[in-house]
Protein backbone atom coordinates (compact mmCIF):
# COMPACT_ATOMS: atom_id res chain seq x y z
CA UNK A 1 0.00 0.00 0.00
CA UNK A 2 1.02 3.67 -1.05
CA UNK A 3 0.29 5.79 2.28
CA UNK A 4 -0.30 9.16 3.32
CA UNK A 5 -1.36 11.00 6.57
CA UNK A 6 -3.21 14.12 5.71
CA UNK A 7 -6.19 16.34 7.00
CA UNK A 8 -9.29 16.45 4.53
CA UNK A 9 -10.67 19.02 3.38
CA UNK A 10 -14.11 19.33 3.70
CA UNK A 11 -16.57 20.26 0.78
CA UNK A 12 -17.19 23.74 0.54
CA UNK A 13 -13.30 24.26 0.95
CA UNK A 14 -13.01 21.87 -1.86
CA UNK A 15 -15.30 23.51 -4.10
CA UNK A 16 -13.35 27.47 -3.71
CA UNK A 17 -10.02 25.65 -4.13
CA UNK A 18 -11.54 24.19 -7.26
CA UNK A 19 -12.94 27.82 -8.58
CA UNK A 20 -9.21 28.96 -8.92
CA UNK A 21 -8.19 25.48 -11.44
CA UNK A 22 -8.35 25.87 -15.06
CA UNK A 23 -7.25 29.44 -15.77
CA UNK A 24 -5.27 29.36 -18.71
CA UNK A 25 -2.32 27.46 -17.89
CA UNK A 26 -1.03 25.49 -20.79
CA UNK A 27 0.81 22.43 -19.41
CA UNK A 28 -1.20 22.26 -15.79
CA UNK A 29 -2.64 18.81 -14.98
CA UNK A 30 -5.39 20.22 -12.41
CA UNK A 31 -5.95 17.98 -9.12
CA UNK A 32 -9.77 17.00 -9.13
CA UNK A 33 -11.62 18.53 -6.23
CA UNK A 34 -12.43 15.03 -4.52
CA UNK A 35 -7.95 14.62 -4.01
CA UNK A 36 -7.35 18.13 -2.46
CA UNK A 37 -6.18 17.55 1.21
CA UNK A 38 -3.57 18.59 2.86
CA UNK A 39 -0.08 16.07 3.57
CA UNK A 40 1.10 16.11 7.46
CA UNK A 41 3.42 13.44 6.04
CA UNK A 42 4.04 11.20 3.18
CA UNK A 43 4.36 7.42 4.27
CA UNK A 44 4.81 5.85 0.96
CA UNK A 45 5.05 1.71 0.18
CA UNK A 46 4.39 -0.20 2.69
CA UNK A 47 4.12 -3.79 3.38
CA UNK A 48 0.60 -4.66 5.41
CA UNK A 49 2.18 -5.47 8.75
CA UNK A 50 4.10 -1.78 8.19
CA UNK A 51 0.44 -0.36 7.96
CA UNK A 52 -1.26 -1.78 10.99
CA UNK A 53 1.87 -0.92 13.10
CA UNK A 54 1.29 2.61 11.11
CA UNK A 55 -2.56 2.19 12.60
CA UNK A 56 -1.61 1.60 15.71
CA UNK A 57 1.19 4.05 16.36
CA UNK A 58 -1.21 7.13 14.37
CA UNK A 59 -4.54 5.71 16.59
CA UNK A 60 -2.37 6.29 19.91
CA UNK A 61 -2.27 10.15 19.49
CA UNK A 62 -4.19 12.64 21.15
CA UNK A 63 -4.66 15.97 20.69
CA UNK A 64 -6.98 19.08 20.35
CA UNK A 65 -8.90 20.14 16.93
CA UNK A 66 -8.10 23.80 15.51
CA UNK A 67 -9.49 25.72 12.49
CA UNK A 68 -7.01 25.76 9.51
CA UNK A 69 -6.88 28.98 7.01
CA UNK A 70 -5.86 28.42 3.18
CA UNK A 71 -3.83 32.14 1.86
CA UNK A 72 -2.11 33.00 -1.21
CA UNK A 73 -0.42 30.43 -3.57
CA UNK A 74 2.51 29.48 -4.73
CA UNK A 75 4.61 27.15 -6.83
CA UNK A 76 7.12 24.20 -6.29
CA UNK A 77 10.13 23.94 -8.43
CA UNK A 78 12.99 21.51 -9.13
CA UNK A 79 15.75 21.88 -11.07
CA UNK A 80 14.30 25.26 -11.98
CA UNK A 81 11.54 24.52 -13.69
CA UNK A 82 8.02 24.91 -12.00
CA UNK A 83 6.59 21.44 -10.90
CA UNK A 84 3.34 21.81 -8.87
CA UNK A 85 1.20 24.53 -8.16
CA UNK A 86 -0.44 25.10 -4.26
CA UNK A 87 -2.33 27.17 -2.01
CA UNK A 88 -0.60 27.99 1.29
CA UNK A 89 -2.29 27.08 4.93
CA UNK A 90 -1.16 29.48 7.14
CA UNK A 91 0.83 27.32 9.74
CA UNK A 92 -0.08 28.03 13.59
CA UNK A 93 1.03 26.32 16.67
CA UNK A 94 -1.87 23.42 16.91
CA UNK A 95 -1.01 22.61 13.17
CA UNK A 96 2.52 22.52 13.74
CA UNK A 97 1.96 19.95 17.37
CA UNK A 98 -0.07 17.77 15.70
CA UNK A 99 2.84 17.37 12.27
CA UNK A 100 5.67 17.30 14.87
CA UNK A 101 3.73 14.27 17.32
CA UNK A 102 2.49 12.51 13.77
CA UNK A 103 5.95 12.73 12.50
CA UNK A 104 7.63 11.04 16.15
CA UNK A 105 4.87 8.56 16.48
CA UNK A 106 5.90 7.08 12.85
CA UNK A 107 9.82 7.41 13.82
CA UNK A 108 8.85 5.34 16.62
CA UNK A 109 7.29 2.47 14.91
CA UNK A 110 10.21 2.34 12.46
CA UNK A 111 10.16 4.97 9.78
CA UNK A 112 13.07 6.68 8.62
CA UNK A 113 12.30 10.80 9.33
CA UNK A 114 10.94 12.89 6.39
CA UNK A 115 13.87 14.95 4.83
CA UNK A 116 11.76 17.38 3.60
CA UNK A 117 11.03 20.76 5.94
CA UNK A 118 6.71 20.62 6.08
CA UNK A 119 5.39 23.15 4.20
CA UNK A 120 1.73 22.78 4.71
CA UNK A 121 -0.53 23.22 1.33
CA UNK A 122 -3.04 21.80 -0.78
CA UNK A 123 -2.00 20.98 -4.61
CA UNK A 124 -3.72 22.27 -7.19
CA UNK A 125 -1.81 21.25 -10.21
CA UNK A 126 0.99 19.74 -11.86
CA UNK A 127 3.15 21.74 -13.58
CA UNK A 128 4.21 20.62 -17.11
CA UNK A 129 6.35 22.70 -18.98
CA UNK A 130 4.23 25.80 -18.25
CA UNK A 131 5.17 29.01 -20.16
CA UNK A 132 6.84 30.92 -17.19
CA UNK A 133 5.13 34.23 -17.90
CA UNK A 134 1.48 32.75 -18.16
CA UNK A 135 2.50 31.05 -14.28
CA UNK A 136 3.64 33.97 -13.01
CA UNK A 137 0.84 35.92 -13.92
CA UNK A 138 -1.82 33.46 -12.79
CA UNK A 139 0.17 33.48 -9.62
CA UNK A 140 0.38 37.35 -9.42
CA UNK A 141 -3.72 37.46 -9.95
CA UNK A 142 -4.67 34.75 -7.19
CA UNK A 143 -1.87 35.42 -4.52
CA UNK A 144 -4.35 37.39 -2.46
CA UNK A 145 -6.58 34.40 -2.35
CA UNK A 146 -8.05 33.29 1.46
CA UNK A 147 -10.73 31.42 2.10
CA UNK A 148 -12.62 31.19 5.88
CA UNK A 149 -11.29 29.43 8.38
CA UNK A 150 -12.23 25.85 8.86
CA UNK A 151 -12.61 23.29 11.97
CA UNK A 152 -10.12 20.37 11.92
CA UNK A 153 -11.73 17.69 13.77
CA UNK A 154 -9.39 14.62 12.62
CA UNK A 155 -6.21 13.70 10.90
CA UNK A 156 -6.57 10.62 8.31
CA UNK A 157 -4.56 7.82 7.12
CA UNK A 158 -4.62 7.29 3.18
CA UNK A 159 -4.33 5.27 0.70
CA UNK A 160 -3.30 6.05 -2.87
CA UNK A 161 -3.71 4.07 -6.44
CA UNK A 162 -1.63 5.47 -9.12
CA UNK A 163 -4.16 6.34 -11.75
CA UNK A 164 -3.46 7.52 -15.71
CA UNK A 165 -5.32 10.62 -15.52
CA UNK A 166 -5.03 11.32 -11.70
CA UNK A 167 -4.52 9.25 -8.51
CA UNK A 168 -7.21 7.32 -6.27
CA UNK A 169 -6.86 8.56 -2.54
CA UNK A 170 -9.40 5.98 0.00
CA UNK A 171 -9.40 7.17 3.75
CA UNK A 172 -8.17 4.08 5.17
CA UNK A 173 -8.78 5.18 8.90
CA UNK A 174 -9.64 8.55 10.72
CA UNK A 175 -8.02 9.49 14.14
CA UNK A 176 -10.41 12.50 15.85
CA UNK A 177 -9.05 15.20 17.86
CA UNK A 178 -11.14 16.52 20.76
Amino acid sequence: MRLFVALDLPWMLRERLSALAGAGLPGARWVPPENYHMTLRFIGETPGHRAEDIDIALAGLRGRGFSLTMAGVGTFAKGGRSTALWVGVERNPQLDHLQNKIETALQRCGLEPERRRFQPHVTLARLDNVPEGKLVSYVQAHNLFRADPVPVEHFTLFSSQLGKEASVYTAEVEYELG
